[in-house]
């Protein structure tokens, strides 16, 4: 299986934007667009008709006809907990950005990106990291920096690095890199930051790092 492809849904109303993506998708050596689907009913359908869905990422629109992305996150999240999913969206609001990724969103992208930007997102999301759009990542820090009120945890200064850099994208490797530590100490620092959070997962660590409850 080591020639497997990369199998990726997308769920956008826009044709042209779809019909683009899907093009770029599939001119990628490891990629595939395995379903291609204007709503959430649309793509429930088409997953329906499959015998085996297999995408490991799901780029998903949130302005859909019907349900929108946003509110199905959770749905999707119970029923593909394995998916990795990535906000494409021209909504730059700082309460939705939190909403999308505490509802398990793993990267926010703007459309104002590039198709290579996005193909960039999906690369580091299946490598460990989570993506921000520069522009959403500025809005985000902007208004940090306003001086929203923070609730003061526990974390080591280590623990708060390693948070900070994987809210920027970094994989595990990365990170492990750029502070000459190993993966597996990365791993162990990130499960210890998990416990003193109360959370499950890297979304919802980086969620609560976005919020402004981490300093």
């Amino acid at each position: 299986m080591e020639n497997a492809k990369l199998k990726i849904s997308i769920i956008e109303d826009t044709a042209v934007i779809r019909k683009n993506l899907v093009l770029f998708i599939n001119m990628q050596e490891n990629m595939e667009v395995e379903i291609e689907a204007s709503s959430m009913k649309d793509f429930y359908q088409k997953v329906e008709s499959k015998i085996h869905f297999e995408s490991n990422i799901l780029l998903l629109d949130i302005g859909l006809p019907g349900q929108s992305g946003i509110d199905a996150l959770p749905e999707l999240r119970s029923r593909f907990p394995d998916m990795e999913i990535i906000i494409i969206t021209i909504f730059e609001e700082e309460h939705i950005i939190l909403r999308a990724l505490c509802s398990g969103a793993s990267c926010y992208v703007s459309k104002k990106a590039g198709l290579g930007e996005i193909v960039q997102a999906i690369e580091v999301v299946q490598a460990g990291g989570s993506y921000l759009s520069p522009s959403i990542a500025r809005e985000i820090v902007n208004h940090l920096m306003g001086g929203r009120v923070s609730k003061a945890t526990i974390l080591s200064d280590r623990q708060k690095e390693i948070l900070e850099k994987l809210s920027q994208g970094m994989s595990y490797k990365s990170i492990s890199e750029e502070l000459f530590l190993s993966v597996e100490t990365i791993r162990t620092h990130v499960k210890k930051l998990y416990k003193v959070l109360q959370v499950h997962n890297k979304s919802e660590a980086i969620a609560q790092y976005i919020k402004g409850y981490i300093k």
